[in-house]
């Protein structure tokens, strides 16, 4: 049925040669390391603790990231298989192309515009308040009603710093900006410093009495919160879309994928659970709760630092998801699914232009007027449905062997891991509030709306078989 019309594994790497437009594969099992924990550590750890500890898991966060983070592993293999069997980029988007068709890649890329458009903007978000947290540091203060997303009864309205990154951040990414992996090391290192900086000194504050009660709101709210810090995760999928640039993916990428996550898991853990010990749980529904717990403690000197870094940090995953949204748009367009406009490439400065400004005016808007909590719980849903996908893509692929043989890594204990992954991804996803699983259906019903009005119509795939 042309619904489901696929794209061969052997025809996407194909593609991926033709017109001389082929990556250099620079990238070892270090590099993609790095590249994973770039992508991770931002506005998960630095902003997102605080809602989820305040709201849902008190103390107990720490449980709330060993489940989500043993949720991402279980997907993260899924993903390390499809990235060395199909070293293509479009991640699963493209994974999904090869294993359930058109109509099923179609509806898991307009999710995934979703994760990485308000991903990006939850990010801009975040980094905004971090900003206004350094200019305070040096006695500056910006009107009320410019910080902050749309809620009248607290007196804000657009959040200008978060419109304000997201240009900047457009321009330099149409400037044709190259974000080599040495560059991407140093930033790293740079984050990695900070949040050693904050467990080194908080550690000495920390009261034992501020854990309890270790489970304020029960387990359902310790399922909330690692549903709620999910997002903390997010980027590990952003090493996947690097396959086509990567040394023996077959053995690196689950290297590269495999250690980012292990690495961010556990320095989560101990910054949650130092965060929760310096400051009593229901305190910490702030924008920056790492520097707010170094506030309390009078260490303004490491809190000014800490704002220096998770600024830096939290850039950098901007750029990346930014990235991500505009060549996610280009992959789409190329395949004759969305309008020719999203893969123009300007001839002077080789970026898609056109589509990041669209990509840019998009996620100003969400970004300056959505409170940062309901982004990170789309971005959240969008994800998860994505991981799902992609765990039950590894059972269908399996089911060719001539595919699979000899292609390089593979899933241990297949069909458990990929049903567990599945299993611990929907459990989250059921956590998720009703208003989400709302938005989220809207979204998908109107991504059904345009693949049929324009996308069945305009499929490259469609006219080649019509040809």
């Amino acid at each position: 049925m042309s619904l489901f019309r696929k794209k061969s594994i052997e025809a996407l790497i194909r593609e991926t040669g033709q017109k001389n437009i082929t990556l250099k594969k620079d990238l070892g099992a270090f590099d993609l390391t790095m590249l994973g924990i770039g992508a991770i550590i931002g506005t998960g750890i630095f902003v997102l603790t605080g809602v989820a500890a305040a709201k849902h898991a008190g103390p107990a966060l720490i449980l709330s990231f060993i489940i989500a983070g043993l949720a991402c592993v279980f997907a993260a293999l899924c993903y390390a298989e499809f990235a060395s069997t199909v070293p293509v980029s479009g991640s699963a988007y493209t994974y999904s192309y090869a294993a359930f068709g058109e109509l099923i890649a179609w509806v898991l890329g307009w999710d995934l515009i979703l994760e990485y458009g308000l991903a990006s903007s939850a990010v801009a978000s975040g980094w905004s308040g971090y900003f206004q947290g350094l200019l305070a540091g040096f006695g500056i203060q910006l009107p009320v009603a410019l910080t902050s997303a749309y809620e009248p009864d607290k007196g804000t309205f657009i959040d200008i710093p978060a419109i304000v990154i997201v240009f900047i951040i457009t321009f330099l990414l149409t400037q044709g900006v190259k974000k080599s992996a040495k560059f991407n090391t140093v930033m790293v290192f740079i984050k990695v410093f900070v949040v050693l900086l904050f467990i080194a000194v908080g550690v000495w504050y920390v009261e034992p009495d501020n854990w309890t009660p270790f489970m304020p709101f029960g387990f359902s709210g310790v399922a909330t919160g690692a549903a709620t810090v999910f997002f903390a995760y997010i980027g590990f999928d952003a090493v996947s879309t690097a396959a086509e640039e990567v040394k023996n993916p077959q053995r690196n990428m689950p290297i590269g994928i495999i250690s980012s996550l292990v690495v961010c898991t556990v320095l989560y853990i101990v910054v949650a659970a130092i965060l929760t010990g310096i400051v009593p749980y229901n305190m910490l529904d702030v924008k920056n709760p790492v520097a707010f717990a170094l506030n309390y403690i009078h260490q303004d000197w490491v809190a000014g630092f800490i704002s220096l870094g998770a600024i830096t940090g939290i850039t950098t995953v901007l750029l990346v998801m930014m990235y991500g949204q505009t060549r996610l748009f280009y992959a789409i367009s190329r395949d004759g699914l969305l309008p020719k406009v999203f893969s123009r490439i300007d001839k002077k400065k080789q970026t898609p232009v056109v589509n990041s400004w669209i990509t840019c005016l998009i996620v100003s808007i969400f970004a300056g007027l959505i409170p940062l909590g309901k982004l990170a719980e789309l971005t959240n849903i969008g994800t998860l449905f994505a991981f799902m996908t992609v765990s039950l893509g590894i059972l269908v692929l399996r089911k060719n062997k001539s595919v699979t043989e000899g292609r390089g890594f593979r899933v241990p204990w297949v069909p458990l891991i990929p049903i567990l992954a599945f299993v611990f991804c929907g459990y989250l996803i059921l956590q998720l509030p009703a208003s989400t699983w709302i938005a989220f259906g809207s979204w998908i019903l109107i991504g059904l709306v345009v693949y049929f009005i324009y996308g069945r119509k305009h499929s490259v795939l469609n006219q080649h078989q019509e040809g």
